[in-house]
């Protein structure tokens, strides 16, 4: 049988996910790996340097794919900073959830500790510099070094935000999801109402959502 001689990014990282789900480990050997897709191993080096690499590819592809949907919407192109927030965390979420398998698979025994994980470095770089491109207003400081320390908190604290998500979807339990929905809905409200100075109702709110959430879930 003639070899693919077209291979995509996608094709490999689709091959991938299904070895590891199929066998609980990454591929032995990349000529392996190339043997059972019939395909030819230089063509894996022209995307990828090693499996590792695909791990990390395969979360930035997520938030690739969820930006490329979003961007296609004439809609969202007109959003507020906190609807076009709103707008990735679902599409974002609906993407892992189609993969929710795989996502669980890889994630589940670091769910308590994200923050550090190789995997997702690719994810936080592109998710921080879609945030700072929001526009999202801040307070008007008028001191350059207190004006860079306020940018580092909001991406730290938007990336934090992002995982506490994550952790939150891996152990939902609920239809459809449906409580990382609300999640998702009460964290990035609050986060908005928060930097806007408003009544502190949303915070009090998902606070009460939090602790009945893991009151049930213990």
């Amino acid at each position: 049988m003639a070899k693919k001689k077209s291979i995509t990014k996608n094709n490999i990282i689709s091959w991938c996910m299904d070895y590891v789900l199929e066998y609980d480990e990454n591929p032995k050997t990349v000529f392996a790996f190339a043997k059972m897709n019939n395909f030819d191993e230089a063509k894996f080096y022209e995307h990828f340097s090693s499996f590792e690499a695909i791990e990390k590819g395969i979360f930035e592809a997520f938030f690739t794919n969820s930006i490329n949907a979003l961007e296609k919407s004439e809609d969202y192109k007109i959003f507020d900073a906190r609807n076009k927030l709103l707008s990735f965390y679902y599409t974002f979420f609906e993407n892992l959830t189609a993969n929710r398998s795989y996502v669980k698979h890889v994630l589940d025994k670091y769910k308590n500790d994200l923050k550090g994980l190789q995997m997702l470095s690719g994810l936080k770089k592109h998710f921080v510099h879609y945030v700072s491109e929001l526009g999202i207003q801040m307070l008007d400081i008028k001191q350059e070094q207190l004006e860079k320390l306020q940018d580092k908190a909001l991406k730290e604290s938007a990336w934090l935000q992002l995982l506490l998500t994550m952790k939150f979807w891996l152990d939902d339990t609920s239809a459809s999801f449906e409580k990382t929905d609300i999640f998702i809905e009460k964290s990035v409200n609050t986060t908005f109402d928060v930097l806007d100075i408003a009544p502190v109702k949303s915070v009090l709110d998902l606070g009460k959502f939090l602790f009945k959430e893991k009151f049930h879930m213990n």
